[in-house]
């Protein structure tokens, strides 16, 4: 055992092996294969955002009739007209008039054409979609309404060890952790894939602090995979971007340097009385 009694080959030795113990952290959703199929498909559908205060809505109602289903709209989708019949200013991008949207006020409530205040806050898209249509049919129509509710705010802020942190817009309301991190041109090598955090500011007003694991593969089927609006991701440096930015303080650097050139000068010495 040679190599044992080199310092220099030992330390080597130590290096390589801690470098190939610390690749199995670099992977994401490790054996993500051996998950079966049902498993998966029963967690594929992506869950439908929760509405917030301070989320920003465009909703459409629509009809085959426009003029029966112009009045519970902003701004109508056929005719360009406000819900009070007057004609829009058509100088907005691309020839259309400007759109109007809702504001879910701290209370979780919009005022809506028609209908006057409507809570809506900690409902998902879907349910208030069927709640405005059936609050219109069959009071004011006689067929039931298209209704179409979207988030314009949806917003996730990613931040620490990634290539391009900021902030990630989904337009169509939806997006998972892998395509937020996607968005920020995933995880630097620095980044601990094992121990990310997502901080969740609740329909309540509350906030939750989760972890998320990339190595682990049942994150495909976790209820963290799909995010929420305004959602921030923190992913921390691991052991080795720690140890990189340590630095030695100079009164104990100088100290350490004293002690080295003692030590080379008694080691000089005991050198010269064995000749």
């Amino acid at each position: 055992m040679k190599t044992l009694n080199n310092p220099l080959m030992l330390a080597l030795t130590v290096l390589l092996l801690a470098s190939c113990g610390s690749t199995k952290d670099v992977p994401y959703l490790i054996d993500a294969n051996s998950l079966p199929k049902e498993v998966l498909q029963a967690a594929s559908r992506a869950t439908d955002p929760v509405i917030m205060p301070g989320d920003l809505l465009q909703i459409t109602v629509t009809g085959r009739n426009a003029e029966s289903v112009q009045p519970f709209n902003k701004i109508s989708y056929i005719s360009g007209l406000t819900s009070n019949g007057n004609a829009l200013n058509q100088g907005g991008a691309g020839g259309g008039g400007p759109m109007y949207y809702y504001l879910v006020d701290d209370n979780g409530n919009i005022e809506f054409p028609m209908l006057g205040q409507l809570h809506i806050g900690g409902m998902t898209k879907a349910a208030v979609e069927e709640s405005i249509a059936s609050q219109i049919y069959p009071k004011y129509l006689t067929e039931k309404p298209g209704v179409e509710a979207r988030i314009q705010n949806f917003t996730v802020s990613i931040l620490g060890e990634v290539k391009s942190p900021g902030t990630v817009n989904a337009q169509n309301g939806r997006l998972n952790i892998l395509e937020a991190i996607a968005r920020a041109g995933d995880l630097s090598i620095k980044g601990r894939r094992d121990n990310i955090m997502l901080i969740r500011t609740n329909a309540d007003g509350s906030r939750s602090v989760n972890t998320i694991n990339l190595n682990d593969k049942n994150l495909l089927v976790s209820p963290l995979y799909n995010l929420q609006q305004n959602d921030v991701i923190y992913v921390e440096p691991n052991a080795s971007a720690a140890r990189s930015s340590w630095s030695i303080p100079p009164g104990l650097s100088l100290g350490m340097s004293s002690v080295g050139t003692l030590i080379s000068i008694a080691t000089f010495i005991i050198t010269l009385t064995k000749l």
